[in-house]
């Protein structure tokens, strides 16, 4: 299964720098988005999700807000299963 994962996070934010550590740590690939790089991604965010702060994570149109490995790891175990499943269906 391929995993498209994106961390929004913010310069000097310490729960940010631990959250792609986790994401690292666990060899998941993920792409970043610097909020104060790209304004325009702060009202697309509290869109999303009602949020503003960082990091908020996007693993395949599942968020997971601030730095919450144990809900990462749970979207990311779902996502497994439910792939493996449809795979072994075919």
């Amino acid at each position: 299964m391929t995993l498209d994962v994106t961390v929004y996070s913010a310069v000097n934010c310490g729960y940010c720098v631990l959250m792609k550590n986790f994401l690292h740590e666990q060899n998941i690939l993920y792409k970043e988005v610097i909020i104060q790089e790209k304004p325009e991604i702060a009202q697309e965010l509290i869109a999303a999700t009602g949020r503003l702060g960082v990091p908020q994570t996007n693993i395949n149109g599942n968020w997971v807000l601030g730095y919450d490995p144990n809900s990462a790891m749970k979207i990311i175990q779902q996502l497994t299963t439910a792939n493996n499943r449809d795979g072994e269906l075919q």
